[in-house]
């Protein structure tokens, strides 16, 4: 199972292994409030897609195409994310204030659908 959640959010036993999917740390968060098991920033989007997107929910449907395009270049880390889902629930954490318009949905939607 592959849920996401807000890194800020409180953790819950719920959550499995919790995985930051962001390329920069949360803001105001440390690590021990965080307990994040892993760090994947190889799977966030590049710096310049991020700054180009900057949480816009009008570019949300170009952002997604270009992040796809970005992680087709990382089956393995996206291979191996799905063996993690395989054997126990994982949850993506980001940073984003949206919900809806974020790299974890997009990371959480190709997950699911290979």
């Amino acid at each position: 199972m592959i849920r996401i959640k807000r890194v800020y959010d409180e953790p819950t036993p719920e959550d499995g292994k919790r995985i930051l999917v962001d390329r920069l740390w949360p803001r105001g968060i440390t690590k021990d409030k965080a307990r994040i098991d892993e760090w994947l920033k190889e799977v966030a989007p590049s710096d310049g897609l991020r700054q180009w997107f900057g949480h816009d929910p009008a570019r949300w449907d170009e952002f997604r195409e270009r992040y796809r395009r970005e992680l087709d270049a990382k089956a393995e880390l996206l291979d191996g994310l799905r063996k993690l889902a395989a054997g126990g629930t994982v949850t993506l954490l980001f940073a984003a204030k949206d919900e809806k318009h974020n790299n974890a949905v997009v990371l959480k939607d190709i997950l699911v659908e290979q």
